[in-house]
């Protein structure tokens, strides 16, 4: 049964059963499947959900995480990160479960990537190691034009009050970290 299920976690316990009992003298039952599963160590659970990510952007990310990563506690304390962000008001289960045994959680085959859905309401917002930053609600898309708004109207304000001796840096998603 193990090869059933890493072929296609997503596969349910009926259709593994059936899988299994094509060709055989004599069938199982769902109950037996489940159980059979338990001891081989797998169990149905809901996904890790993560971000889809392109390969450039993995890329980029993997470079500033390299780059950074002998920064002191001192140095994090000076950068202001800001991101966007949409979120649903409507509830819709589109709940998917998985096969697979206790230390897989973060294998690959038992991820299900999230994209942004086109309804909802968009906010920006900043925050820092000292101090939350504005959170706006973005009524269109967030083009070039709008964020440079953001930019003028919250970002420089924001970081100028924070760090007036221009010691700060501002961290948008990925991009790499720019002196205030």
């Amino acid at each position: 049964m193990g090869p059933l299920i890493h072929a296609d976690r997503r596969v349910t316990l009926t259709e593994i059963t059936t899988l299994y009992n094509r060709g055989m003298q004599q069938s199982i039952c769902d109950a037996t499947t489940r159980t059979t599963l338990r001891r081989m160590g797998n169990n149905s659970r809901r996904p890790h959900r993560v971000p889809l990510i392109s390969t450039t952007n993995r890329e980029k990310r993997l470079q500033f995480a390299q780059a950074h990563q002998n920064w002191t506690v001192e140095d994090w304390e000076n950068v202001a990160w800001s991101d966007e962000s949409r979120f649903l008001l409507r509830h819709s289960d589109g709940r998917v479960r998985i096969w697979r045994k206790k230390n897989e959680n973060m294998d690959p085959s038992c991820l299900v990537t999230t994209v942004q859905a086109g309804a909802g309401v968009m906010v920006w917002g900043m925050f820092s190691w000292h101090t939350l930053g504005p959170l706006m609600p973005i009524g269109h898309c967030l083009n070039a034009t709008a964020y440079l708004c953001i930019v003028s109207d919250h970002v420089h304000p924001f970081m100028t009050t924070l760090y007036p001796s221009s010691d700060g840096y501002f961290q948008q998603d990925n991009a790499p970290c720019h002196k205030a």
